[in-house]
């Protein structure tokens, strides 16, 4: 499930089945060396040009000239220099955070100024030898989420490399594979997965994402550990390779709409467009106060690796990260870490609604849900139990960098069964997969989105590209949906998952979402 397209958030779609206003003050937020925010509607932006030609529904947005359904969100604004990568863009961001990463389980904090001096020191090791890393060149991380993921993560990318992750729990012959796919010069892991990499991998080099302290396994290949080359001395005069926002950032592997893995190209344009997203839909650079997040999402996904080893670090929230997910270890974060937001997939929130008493909150408002739709039985359920947590949902993919709609309020939540609105600057298309005809309101067919998050293509798959995203930027996810008068998408399966039974359609999710309210039911998956 974690390589396929996803509902969000925490974005693993278990198969068993931003805000409202562009920030006041973004002009203001950044230094003066920093390119000025400006919105997609700019001139000469087609996107804008097109939708403004027509005038669109403004209760559903959508626009019966084009077809197409536009965000009621507003627009937030994007840099428009040409001459920025993701890295520099977040550590330009001006807030009044202090701590950036707790690790749960020691306890120990790194505070913002820690986690970009970190962040140079580490690039400036990685740019010299023996590593030699560059624009272009391919970093692998192969890791459980840890403070040290994000560290690698935006040190690689500040030098224009490419970030492409892997689940730890693949088997050596998927890591193998998409080793010999990516062909990584660089691989960040743990002394437990160092076995999964392949050791016919030419050259490459192997930086342990742990501690100083733990002598290091006896293999030729680990040069470092990221410690010490956190440690490095920054080089402000070290040779830099130009970054630009259509360079590639990442390479995350999905199954796309159908078939086999295929490497997901997102570039910097891509990723920074989502963290606005992202900080938006928080409002968190509006706040007085540090809104602290557990990170229970792995930051091997797409979601994981966009909001929390990205996104958050740019406005000042404190990400508490879990390696791996256990109920009791998360309610004990929530108390002893002041938690205020929570990503959860589904099963967990029945889980909580099911437990006999309610279970100790905290200081928590609100529960992030993603991975299936939640029903109204769930969501009264949790209400009356946690009536003090707020549930947002969201909806989304590797190949949209993350979000394509979301609910961002309770009242938006209370419109059981939907994703939510789309994400701002984003258009849709609901299109019958047999006609090829863009269809209206209230009716289902293959959902189409478009944004300056969509990705650059699959890696080295043109054909699946051309077969993914049309000529004009619309990228087909695949989904059956249909989006309401009020403009509320709607999830109603997967174009290929579909049943037919004597000419009837019998979509998965719906028998999976029936099969899970039963009590003796963790998890389930329909297939034909």
């Amino acid at each position: 499930a974690a390589g396929r397209k996803q509902l969000l958030l925490p974005l693993v779609r278990p198969r068993p089945g931003t805000h409202d206003k562009a920030h006041p003050h973004a002009r203001n937020t950044h230094s003066n060396s920093q390119p000025r925010a400006r919105s997609t509607s700019r001139r000469g932006d087609p996107i804008a040009m097109a939708t403004a030609a027509a005038a669109a529904d403004p209760r559903s947005g959508y626009c019966a000239a084009t077809g197409a359904f536009r965000s009621k969100r507003a627009e937030v604004p994007l840099p428009a220099g040409r001459d920025l990568d993701v890295v520099t863009f977040l550590a330009s961001r001006r807030h009044s955070g202090v701590v950036a990463l707790v690790d749960a389980s020691t306890g120990r904090r790194t505070t913002f100024a820690e986690l970009w001096r970190a962040v140079a020191g580490a690039a400036t090791a990685l740019a010299a030898p023996p590593f030699g890393l560059r624009k272009g060149h391919v970093a692998l991380i192969l890791s459980p989420n840890s403070v040290h993921f994000p560290v690698a993560a935006l040190a690689a990318m500040s030098l224009g490399a490419v970030v492409t992750t892997a689940n730890p729990l693949n088997t050596a012959a998927e890591v193998a594979k998409q080793v010999a796919d990516a062909r990584p010069v660089l691989a960040f892991t743990t002394r437990d997965l160092l076995p999964k990499l392949p050791r016919a991998a030419d050259g490459l080099r192997v930086v342990l994402l742990e501690s100083s302290s733990s002598p290091a396994p006896a293999d030729p290949r680990i040069v470092a550990t990221i410690d010490e080359i956190s440690a490095t001395a920054p080089d402000p005069a070290r040779r830099r390779d130009r970054v630009t926002q259509d360079d590639q950032a990442t390479l995350l592997y999905s199954s796309g709409t159908t078939g086999p893995s295929k490497g997901v190209v997102a570039t910097h344009r891509n990723l920074i467009s989502m963290v606005q997203i992202v900080m938006n839909r928080f409002r968190l650079e509006d706040s007085d106060t540090t809104e602290t997040f557990l990170c229970t999402v792995p930051m091997f996904h797409v979601y994981g690796l966009v909001a929390f080893a990205t996104g958050l670090l740019g406005c000042g929230a404190t990400i508490v990260v879990l390696s791996k997910f256990e109920l009791p270890e998360m309610l004990r974060c929530i108390s002893a870490y002041g938690v205020t937001y929570l990503p959860l997939v589904p099963p967990i929130l029945v889980a909580m609604v099911a437990h006999p008493k309610p279970l100790p909150l905290g200081n928590l408002r609100k529960v992030l849900s993603g991975g299936a739709p939640l029903s109204k039985e769930l969501i009264e359920g949790f209400r009356e139990k946690y009536p003090q947590v707020e549930i947002l949902q969201g909806y989304g993919l590797t190949e949209s960098t993350a979000i394509g709609a979301s609910t961002d309020s309770a009242e938006e939540s209370r419109r059981y069964g939907t994703a939510g609105l789309l994400s701002p600057n984003t258009e849709a298309k609901i299109v019958d997969p047999d006609t090829g005809e863009a269809l209206p309101v209230n009716r289902t067919g293959e959902l189409w989105i478009r944004g300056p998050y969509v990705m650059k293509g699959y890696f080295n798959n043109t054909e699946a590209t051309q077969a993914t995203v049309t000529p004009d930027g619309w990228l087909k996810t695949g989904d059956l949906c249909y989006i309401d008068e009020d403009g509320y998408l709607f999830v109603v399966d997967r174009l290929k998952e579909l049943i037919k039974y004597k000419g009837y359609q019998v979509p998965p999710a719906e028998l999976e979402a029936l099969l899970l309210t039963h009590p003796e039911v963790s998890d389930v998956a329909v297939i034909p």
